[in-house]
C-alpha cells in the first residue's frame, strides 16, 4: 500500500488522502477485468478479419496506461480545473463531431469517426461527460445567480447537442444524454409538470424515429420478433448465456467469440457470461452499482448544487451505459451498439470514460469543495 504523510503538502500526497479508495479500487477492477475479456475475446475476431491474433490486444495495451494516465491526472484536480477542462473540452468535441460529418469515416451507415494524426477517433464519444459538467455547472449557475439564464441555456445546449448526435447518427448516445440531462434537472428543481413533458417528447421522439427511420424501425422490430427471427448476433448472444452456467466453460473455452463480430466490442458480457458463468456477470453487474450508488451518495452529503449534479449525471451515465450494452446482450432491449464502459475494446470509449471517471473522482474527493473556496477568496 502507498504510503504518504497526511502533512504532505504535494499534489500526490493530497490526492491520495483526499479520493474515494472505494471507488478507485472498483474502477480498477473494472478495468482488470476487461483486460483478461479482451485477451479472451478479440484474438478470434482479429483472426476472422486477418489482422494478427494479438492486433485488437496491442491497441487495447497501448489505451490503457494512456486512459489511466487521463483518469489519475484529471481527479487530481480541483472544481475550478474541472470546469475549465468540461467547457473546453465540449468546445473541442463539438467542433470535432462537426468535422466528421464533412470528413469522416462511414461505417455501419453512420459518420462517427475521423482520423486525426492516423489514429481513429470517435469525438461523440467525449460529447457525453464534457456536455454532462457543463450542464451541470449551468444549472449551478441559475441558483447562485439570479439573472443568470442557466436553464435556458442548458436547454438550447440540449438541443444543439442531440440535434449534432442524430445527424450522424447516433441514437443510442442520444438517448444517453437525453436521460442523464433530464435527470440533472429534474435534481435542480424541474416542476413534475415539466417531467412529465419531457417525458410525453421523449416517447413522440421513439414513435417518431420508429415511423420515419428505417435503422431503428429495424432495431426496434428485431427486438420485438420471435426467437426464430432474432439477429443472429443476439441469438449467439443468448446461446452463450444458456451454455455458461453459474461458473461457466472455462476462461479461453468460449465459443461465441467465434461467431460474434462484435464479441470484443458490444458483446463482451456475452464471451464474460460464457467463459466465467452467472459468477462473474454478477460481480460485474455489482461494481457498476456499487459505483453508481456510492457516487451518489458521496455527492448528496456536499450543499454545492454543481458536485451534485455533475456527480450524479456521471456516474448514472456510466451506469446506463453498463445497463444498455448488458440488457441489449440478453435481448432485454434493442441493440445500440454500445461499449461495457471500461471492459469492451475501443480506444475513445475507454479515453472518454476515463475522462468522465476522472472527473468523478475529482468531484467525490473530500475536501474539493473547499479547496474551490479557498481559490475563490
Amino acid at each position: 500500500m502507498i504510503l504518504f504523510s497526511r502533512n504532505s503538502r504535494s499534489t500526490i500526497a493530497n490526492w491520495w488522502w483526499t479520493v474515494d479508495k472505494i471507488l478507485l479500487v472498483l474502477i480498477l477492477a473494472l478495468v482488470f477485468i476487461g483486460i483478461f475479456l479482451t485477451c479472451s475475446a478479440s484474438p478470434a475476431v482479429a483472426n476472422r478479419i486477418g489482422v494478427g491474433s494479438f492486433h485488437f490486444v496491442k491497441k487495447q495495451a497501448v489505451f490503457i496506461p494512456l486512459a489511466l494516465g487521463v483518469m489519475f491526472f484529471i481527479s487530481m484536480q480541483n472544481l475550478k480545473f474541472i470546469r475549465r477542462t468540461a467547457i473546453l473540452g465540449y468546445i473541442l468535441t463539438v467542433i470535432l463531431t462537426v468535422a466528421t460529418l464533412i470528413w469522416g469515416q462511414e461505417i455501419k451507415g453512420a459518420t462517427r469517426w475521423i482520423r486525426i494524426f492516423g489514429f481513429p477517433l470517435q469525438p461523440s464519444e467525449f460529447l457525453k461527460p464534457t456536455f454532462i459538467v457543463v450542464a451541470a455547472w449551468l444549472f449551478d449557475g441559475r441558483k447562485r445567480f439570479q439573472d443568470f439564464p442557466g436553464n435556458l441555456l442548458s436547454v438550447l445546449l440540449f438541443f444543439f447537442t442531440a440535434g449534432l448526435l442524430i445527424s450522424q447518427p447516433d441514437f443510442g448516445m442520444t438517448f444517453v444524454i437525453s436521460v442523464i440531462w433530464g435527470f440533472q434537472f429534474f435534481l435542480a428543481g424541474l416542476p413534475l409538470w415539466l417531467v412529465g413533458l419531457l417525458v410525453l417528447g421523449g416517447l413522440i421522439g421513439i414513435i417518431g424515429a420508429y415511423c420515419f427511420l428505417p435503422h431503428v424501425q429495424i432495431r426496434i422490430q428485431q427486438f420485438l420478433a420471435s426467437d426464430n427471427e432474432l439477429s443472429y448476433q443476439v441469438k449467439k448472444s443468448l446461446e452463450a448465456f444458456q451454455s455458461g452456467h453459474f461458473f461457466g466453460r472455462g476462461p479461453g473455452e468460449g465459443v461465441v467469440k467465434m461467431n460474434i463480430p462484435d464479441a470484443h466490442t458490444d458483446f463482451i458480457f456475452a464471451v464474460a457470461a460464457e467463459e466465467y458463468g452467472l459468477f462473474l456477470c454478477l460481480i460485474i453487474i455489482g461494481i457498476y452499482a456499487t459505483i453508481v450508488i456510492r457516487s451518489m451518495m458521496i455527492s448528496s452529503r456536499d450543499n454545492n448544487l454543481f458536485i451534485i449534479l455533475s456527480a450524479a449525471g456521471l456516474s448514472a451515465s456510466f451506469g446506463l451505459q453498463g445497463i444498455i450494452n448488458m440488457a441489449s446482450a440478453l435481448h432485454l432491449m434493442p441493440t445500440k451498439g454500445m461499449t461495457l464502459p471500461l471492459i469492451s475494446y475501443g480506444g475513445s470509449s475507454l479515453l472518454a470514460t476515463a475522462l468522465g471517471i476522472g472527473m468523478l473522482l475529482a468531484i467525490t474527493r473530500k475536501n474539493v469543495h473547499a479547496e474551490d473556496q479557498d481559490e475563490n477568496d
